[in-house]
């Protein structure tokens, strides 16, 4: 383990043995009165693509509590910019919690699901790698599901991993622009 991510993981750690000691009973972070951590996302650029990228960061606002996906507000910069493209669906991540979608055209032309794609890459953006092959109960499968699979939720695997990602950063006091994985 590298010396930053042991200095990011060394709050959680102390927690969960305070935690232990304290009544032989670890409790999960983050409480449910914390504040999630707030990514905002610009979908100015995704065009034909809008309607998916709203569901899309609907469909991660449902399923986890450490994070939020918000449209951002009009004059600010966003965490995350959506363009839509006729490449293929990727997204750039430059940190988590930030970075850029492209929506590629190819993907739909090719039959797959628009809020899936959406999810999907929005998956990255939060920290996810590629799951391939997979099936299509993973999100992060991607288009190895095929065309007719139009899951757009994460499983229960991917909910955790993106919650303990950004519990991480909360419980380090990292922000979005300084995490690196």
């Amino acid at each position: 383990m590298t010396s930053s991510r042991l200095v990011r993981a060394l709050p959680v750690a102390i927690a969960a043995v305070l935690a232990l000691a304290g009544g032989g009973q670890a409790v999960a972070a983050p409480a449910p009165d914390a504040a999630a951590r707030v990514v905002t996302y610009d979908a100015g650029g995704a065009a034909e693509f809008k309607d998916a990228v709203t569901k899309g960061a609907a469909v991660w606002n449902q399923s986890v509590k450490n994070v939020q996906l918000k449209p951002v507000a009009s004059g600010q910069r966003a965490d995350l910019r959506v363009v839509a493209d006729n490449g293929w669906p990727r997204a750039s991540v430059t940190a988590l919690g930030s970075g850029t979608i492209y929506f590629g055209r190819q993907a739909v032309d090719e039959g797959h699901n628009t809020v899936r794609i959406a999810s999907h890459e929005m998956g990255h953006i939060l920290g996810l790698p590629d799951v391939k092959p997979g099936p299509c109960s993973s999100l992060m499968s991607g288009a190895s599901a095929g065309t007719s699979c139009t899951n757009a939720n994460p499983n229960a695997a991917e909910k955790a991993e993106v919650e303990d990602a950004f519990a991480l950063m909360e419980a380090s006091g990292a922000t979005a622009g300084t995490y690196k994985h």
